[in-house]
């Protein structure tokens, strides 16, 4: 039985905008996400109230979507702090296959499997 499924690796990264950023954000600073895993390049900081911002729309961005998705099309998310200029820009990479089994103890449901 196939328990393959795919990934994209996304790209996060921090855009400059005509409003000044007030936070401690670094335009072109970035963070690369591969499966579950954050990946934080030597030397490049991330603001934790960002990232928070930014976390929850992760793993819908990580996944195949409907080509009417609002999820697909949306891709700048403002800085949490109102008063900050700063935008992160997610951006889809490769993709990845990994195997459910690698991924959870969790069997597969009857009928999920493709």
């Amino acid at each position: 039985m196939n328990d393959k499924f795919t990934l994209y690796n996304l790209k996060v990264e921090v855009i400059a905008t005509d409003k000044p950023m007030v936070c401690n954000h670094k335009e072109g600073s970035y963070f690369i996400v591969e499966g579950e895993d954050i990946i934080f390049p030597e030397h490049n900081s991330f603001s934790m109230y960002a990232l928070s911002a930014i976390l929850p729309l992760l793993p819908a961005k990580q996944r195949v979507l409907h080509k009417n998705d609002w999820m697909l099309s949306d891709s700048l998310i403002a800085c949490p702090d109102p008063n900050c200029g700063a935008r992160f820009k997610i951006t889809r990479t490769e993709t990845k296959e990994f195997s459910h089994a690698d991924c959870t103890i969790e069997p597969l449901h009857k009928g999920d499997t493709e």
